[in-house]
């Protein structure tokens, strides 16, 4: 038994069994062959929606990045579900660029961009290969996505409208894109989508966490006897 697995044993003492099972349930569906990375998002009902969403439909991270506005979540309505998904912030302080930063890391870990650009697009839900591990980017709710991602996009992607309006409000966009895609890829039998067993590990202990009151005197008793 490795020291992650002894931890988690040791914090499973102060789980309830169906909160255990629980994580068990939504492991089962996690994913971080796709991700999430949102542009400059201002208005606060549109952030929390878009964090409800990641986490109801198993992605597990999202990237934010803030530029002239800060990212700020609407109070109650994500629900809580900030607790139980990665948040990446890159944040644009003096000679820092918040955009290259995501792109250039989300890039190094094998993502393909997505850029979510209606004007642009190239392809939709249905047609999008999901074999490649993608990362879909979403802008700003008046100007969308900036110039620099729409360029080193490899794909462009939208959700057909077919009204007067041009495009969906950004949070509604998400919530449209995300769910056929990840509806597509829980259907394949020939993509591994799921999290590694030690990623699923590392989960256990960070929700395990979150889930216990006064969790640091009890790692402490822990690490005292070690």
């Amino acid at each position: 038994m490795d020291e992650s697995q002894k931890l988690y044993q040791y914090l499973s003492k102060f789980l309830s069994e169906s909160r255990m099972q629980r994580f068990e349930e939504v492991l089962r569906w996690r994913t971080r062959h796709f991700t999430v990375a949102v542009e400059d998002i201002y208005q606060q009902h549109n952030a929390s929606a878009i964090i409800r969403t990641c986490d109801c439909l198993g992605i597990q991270d999202i990237s934010i990045m803030e530029r002239g506005n800060e990212f700020k979540l609407a109070q109650g309505m994500a629900r809580g579900a900030e607790k139980w998904i990665d948040v990446h912030y890159y944040s644009e302080p003096p000679l820092t660029n918040s955009v290259t930063a995501c792109l250039d890391n989300l890039k190094s870990q094998g993502y393909q961009i997505a850029a979510a650009a209606p004007h642009y697009a190239q392809q939709n839900p249905q047609s999008f290969d999901i074999q490649v591990r993608t990362a879909f980017f979403l802008g700003h709710e008046k100007r969308g996505l900036s110039e620099e991602v729409i360029d080193r996009a490899d794909q462009r992607i939208a959700v057909p409208a077919f009204g007067f309006t041009e495009s969906y409000n950004v949070s509604v966009a998400a919530a449209l894109l995300l769910y056929e895609l990840i509806a597509r890829l829980h259907q394949s039998t020939k993509i591994n989508w799921q999290l590694s067993e030690a990623e699923k590990r590392a989960k256990r202990i960070d929700w395990a966490k979150k889930s216990i009151q006064n969790v640091e005197k009890i790692l402490e008793r822990y690490e005292g006897n070690d």
